[in-house]
């Protein structure tokens, strides 16, 4: 997980630049997002676990993954998942010399890839910065966060990944995960999908309907 300072840095930067946690009204939805992808290591195994538990979810997509793999990026939005940018490179907001080429590149090779133009935008990390921040908004991109997550860039078991990821799985929720290895701590993706049926199966014995973000 990341450490104690990083996320009081992370928590202030969310009070400083707002963006959705939570789906409003709550009723009795939450919503699966995915992150880093696409990548050939796991999103296929991930979308597959989705279509078998009859479920949506969105794709915060990387645009130069989605340059790697176009295929599998219009494979997600095929599939009728809700797709979205999280940047070009994959780099903390405070390294980007040019907030507006990073979005202009990765919004380009998303739609290229997608044939959707991403609506909204998860900055890499969880953090924004004051330019960075500004751009979205100018571009008019809704800003996403979450409110629960698996911590599956750690190189944790599927095991591990359920009961973190259910844990905060409440009517609302947006909880946060990982189709791809690439900008993480493990070797692979693939304990996030095995983690899936246990996921899927939790939300739908919760009574919770498992949405895109719209």
């Amino acid at each position: 997980m990341p450490g104690f300072r990083q996320q009081l840095d992370m928590l202030e930067r969310w009070r400083r630049f707002p963006a959705t946690e939570r789906l409003e009204p709550a009723d009795s939805r939450a919503a699966l997002t995915f992150d880093d992808g696409p990548d050939p290591d796991a999103t296929p195994a991930v979308l597959d676990a989705l279509a078998g538990a009859d479920a949506t979810a969105t794709f915060f997509l990387v645009g130069e993954q989605a340059e790697a793999h176009p295929s599998l990026a219009r494979e997600i939005a095929r599939r009728g998942h809700a797709v979205g940018l999280h940047g070009h490179r994959h780099l903390g907001h405070d390294e980007l010399d040019d907030p507006g080429l990073d979005f202009a590149r990765g919004a380009a090779a998303v739609e290229a890839a997608t044939g959707t133009a991403p609506m909204m935008y998860r900055p890499p990390y969880g953090r924004f910065g004051e330019a960075s921040y500004r751009e979205c908004l100018r571009l008019g991109l809704r800003p996403v966060y979450w409110s629960g997550w698996g911590c599956d860039w750690e190189p944790i078991p599927a095991g591990r990944i359920v009961d973190l990821a259910t844990r905060d799985l409440v009517a609302g929720a947006i909880v946060l995960l990982h189709d791809s290895p690439r900008y993480a701590y493990r070797d692979s993706a693939m304990p996030t999908a095995e983690a899936l049926p246990e996921v899927l199966a939790a939300a739908d014995a919760l009574g919770l309907e498992l949405v895109r973000l719209s």
